[in-house]
């Protein structure tokens, strides 16, 4: 992903952020956060050269692994409606989040979307609702949740599995760091 200017490290505002926001437990050889070591974080939020959408640090935690995603954060309807239509790449730990509030019920469909992406419906409790693997490009068919969800995370299709992420992991974002925009 091509980042405009910007003055944030993704890296410690995912520490930061994230060093009192999620107690889950670590596996050997896995560490969660520790504040501690992060620098501070400029206030200054990066954007999407295409999108020009703000992008935040998400993290699921799975089986006691921290995944830490930069996402855009689509919050308006017609940026949600864009989606990531006409993208030909998506680069490994980025994404789109869709926030709903509130939670509700949400279908998504390919139409226009060039690459196969893995669809995350993400539960009021911050856990995995359900996961859509690889949708298919250019397809009509629609994609729904099984409840109201919070938001939907699309990432790179077959990722969830490569990284292990499946229904009930917990995940993490800053949505303060966009509000107002």
């Amino acid at each position: 992903m091509k980042i405009v200017k910007s003055s944030v490290n993704f890296t410690a505002m995912a520490l930061l952020f994230l060093s009192g926001a999620c107690t889950a437990p670590t596996q050997t050889g896995s560490s969660a956060p520790d504040a501690a070591s992060a620098t501070a974080v400029s206030s200054t939020a990066a954007v999407h050269e295409l999108s020009g959408l703000p992008i935040v640090p998400l993290t699921i935690v799975s089986n006691g692994i921290w995944h830490v995603f930069a996402v855009e954060y689509a919050k308006t309807a017609q940026q949600q409606a864009q989606g990531l239509m006409f993208r030909t790449e998506l680069a490994d730990k980025d994404g789109m989040l869709f926030p709903n509030d509130p939670p509700q019920q949400r279908s998504f469909w390919m139409k226009n979307t060039v690459i196969p992406l893995d669809i995350i419906f993400i539960a009021p409790d911050g856990r995995i609702e359900s996961i859509i693997a690889d949708a298919t490009p250019y397809s009509l068919h629609p994609i729904s949740s099984r409840r109201s969800v919070a938001a939907v995370l699309e990432i790179a299709g077959g990722q969830a599995a490569q990284l292990g992420i499946r229904a009930g992991d917990m995940v993490k974002w800053d949505a303060h760091s966009v509000s107002g925009r």
